[in-house]
């Protein structure tokens, strides 16, 4: 039997001083190995060696969102993430897990989308959790709708 081997992601709960929650929505050209539109998710990326879970959360943030005045981070919840991501053609893959992190921002920051998104909005906690319940499990979108 082959050992399930899983990354580490980090992501960022980007929330406003009204306390809504800012969604990405998915660029599906740059998605490996997924067919379809583009869907919901929230900002975060893989943690590089020698990086630390802020100096990650801050890159990730600057690259995909243009955001770079972080008013506070804040540790949120870990969890396994529903979905998996494809290594190679083979058809391998490595599961992952999440560690999200709240990061405070004022809204009137000018959103700049990278090329992995093609939308961005701001959605109440209720909202956003019903967005994202199609690829994070549910002790994750119940903690994040109450928000």
């Amino acid at each position: 039997m082959k050992e399930d081997c899983f990354h580490l992601g980090i992501k960022a709960i980007i929330q406003n001083e009204t306390g809504n929650i800012l969604l990405l929505k998915t660029n599906p050209d740059q998605l490996r190995g997924y067919e379809g539109e583009g869907y919901w998710d929230i900002p975060g990326g893989r943690i590089h060696k020698d990086s630390t879970i802020e100096e990650t959360l801050r890159r990730e943030l600057k690259e995909e969102t243009g955001i770079t005045s972080i008013k506070t981070i804040s540790p949120f919840k870990m969890v396994l993430s529903n979905i998996r991501i494809p290594m190679n053609d083979a058809g391998e893959s490595v599961g992952l897990i999440l560690s999200a992190h709240i990061c405070t921002v004022d809204s009137a920051e000018t959103i700049t989308l990278s090329h992995e998104h093609i939308a961005s909005q701001w959605f109440d906690p209720t909202e956003a959790a019903h967005l994202l319940e199609h690829i994070y499990p549910i002790e994750f979108t119940q903690a994040i709708r109450d928000l």
